[in-house]
């Protein structure tokens, strides 16, 4: 949370490819295909933009655990397609549940999904279809692509990478942000054959190197969980689950993943060797859960930064979204929402700078006043678009602690909207405070924990875990259970959530 995005900015910055493309086989199908990256081109520009990626979401700062990403990572690229490039494995530091790959041999896990593996053969799986995107070279086809969509190529590729490390909700509002709308969205999927494929060569280099390719099996089932952990839990909530007109709609859904790696994982009759449970468990316990104290910690219906030492507190029933360049407070409606987003330094010191500079605002009625101690300057009028055109603009600019400004803007789908939900986007301004003794007593990040399975069961787990939401299913979904009526004998070895002491 509040950081400015980069990476989609960085990827439209880069030179635009050029040319009609060259011959390159595919060291996968064996076959010649026409390409406007060829193998120098994906190494330069991947490096060029790991050091952004990095910066954009953040390296794990946790050595031990990235040396051990690293490692498995290595083991199984060097029995892959393209053992004879450099490849780099990097643990980054989101909540999201996912895993992402550059062209060029660039790699990427969260914390996220680790916390959602059981093994390291698991975390193998996941490792190798990143993996087999890169050797079947589906972000460079993808950026072949681009030609007929006119955006720069590796700006393509880094754009579908964006998307797919963002999920639904970020492809949406990231692709809405280009000037490129239906064609960045061409771009940026891989197929469903694609995604088909990398579970393919997963399974592969997962038996290449030892580990079950059944292990492949167990990374769709995590990913078919969590899409019904998030039904259920909308359904409980009152809201809508999300169907299959989506982003995700072209890809192949979970359930057809599941049934295909089946398939393919049923034809490997091998031996092989431990999965790696005990020493994958031993590396991610003490891991960081959830959203990490750098982005802000939500906690109920509060958010807490101990950095920025800034609290705020969003109405019953609304949701708290955080994000790494702003923090979204919505309505249970989803049609209005207060944005906070910090303003930085070059957008000028006083507010009437940072109103003019960083949000373009042009006519409006002006409020001078505090909240909660802190100077506010409230706007209402309009800004002026890129293109040209102005648009409604509310927001409310505070310089919090440490002198840093942050705006408030409100939001909503229609003037309706707007009137319905204004007592409580005023009500969450005003909630904008510094971190009390008492905020920061509730702002200690969470942690997994790996201990014996107790006599009590599920029961008593819940009872020693931190207050996680949803905790009764987070932990069955933590534990590879959900929905599952399988069983665990006292003395298991288990994942739970704890605070850190």
């Amino acid at each position: 949370m509040l950081g400015v995005s980069r990476v989609l900015s960085m990827a439209l910055a880069l030179s635009v490819l050029t040319g009609c493309g060259t011959n390159v086989v595919n060291p996968v199908t064996g076959k010649t295909e026409r390409s406007v990256m060829d193998e120098r081109t994906e190494l330069a520009e991947g490096k060029k933009a790991h050091e952004q990626v990095k910066q954009e979401y953040g390296t794990y700062n946790n050595p031990r655990l990235q040396a051990y990403v690293n490692e498995v990572g290595q083991k199984l690229a060097a029995q892959s397609h393209r053992a004879n490039i450099p490849w780099t494995f990097t643990l980054l530091d989101s909540p999201e549940i996912n895993a992402f790959a550059l062209p060029g041999g660039y790699v990427y896990i969260t914390r996220g999904i680790m916390a959602y593996m059981e093994s390291e053969a698991d975390m193998a799986g996941v490792i190798g279809h990143e993996i087999g995107h890169v050797t079947a070279r589906h972000g460079a086809q993808r950026a072949t692509r681009q030609q007929n969509a006119g955006i720069g190529v590796f700006a393509a590729t880094i754009l579908g990478a964006v998307l797919e490390s963002q999920g639904v909700s970020g492809a949406t509002e990231m692709a809405g942000q280009t000037a490129q709308g239906v064609a960045a969205g061409y771009v940026a999927k891989y197929s469903r054959e694609q995604e088909l494929q990398a579970d393919t060569l997963g399974a592969e280099y997962l038996s290449r190197t030892r580990y079950s390719p059944s292990n492949m099996v167990d990374v769709i089932q995590v990913l078919k969980s969590q899409e019904q952990y998030a039904a259920d839990v909308a359904r409980a909530e009152g809201r809508p689950v999300q169907d299959g007109n989506s982003w995700l709609a072209s890809h192949p859904s979970n359930d057809q993943r599941l049934a295909s790696i089946r398939q393919i994982a049923a034809q490997y009759k091998g031996t092989y060797g431990d999965d790696g449970r005990e020493r994958f468990l031993k590396m991610i316990d003490g891991m960081n859960f959830g959203e990490s104290p750098e982005q802000g910690l939500t906690r109920g219906q509060n958010f807490y930064h101990a950095g920025l030492g800034i609290a705020l507190t969003a109405p019953d029933g609304w949701r708290i979204q955080n994000a790494p360049d702003a923090l979204t407070i919505v309505n249970p409606q989803g049609d209005a929402a207060l944005k906070m987003i910090a303003i930085p330094p070059k957008a000028g010191s006083s507010h009437e700078e940072v109103l003019r500079n960083a949000f373009k605002a042009t006519q409006g009625n002006v409020t001078r006043g505090k909240v909660n101690g802190f100077q506010a300057t409230h706007f209402m009028g309009s800004r002026q678009l890129a293109n040209g055109q102005t648009q409604a603009f509310e927001a409310t600019i505070v310089t919090g602690p440490k002198q840093n400004n942050y705006a408030l803007a409100y939001l909503a789908a229609d003037a309706n909207a707007r009137q319905r939900a204004y007592s409580a986007l005023n009500a969450t301004e005003k909630s904008f405070r510094a971190l009390t003794a008492a905020d920061a007593r509730d702002a200690r990040p969470w942690v997994v924990s790996v201990v014996p399975f107790p006599r009590g069961g599920f029961a008593e787990l819940e009872r020693r875990s931190a207050n996680v939401p949803q905790v009764d299913r987070q932990l069955r979904l933590l534990n590879g259970l959900y929905g599952e009526n399988g069983k665990l004998r006292p003395g298991d070895l288990v994942k739970m959530v704890v605070e850190q002491r």
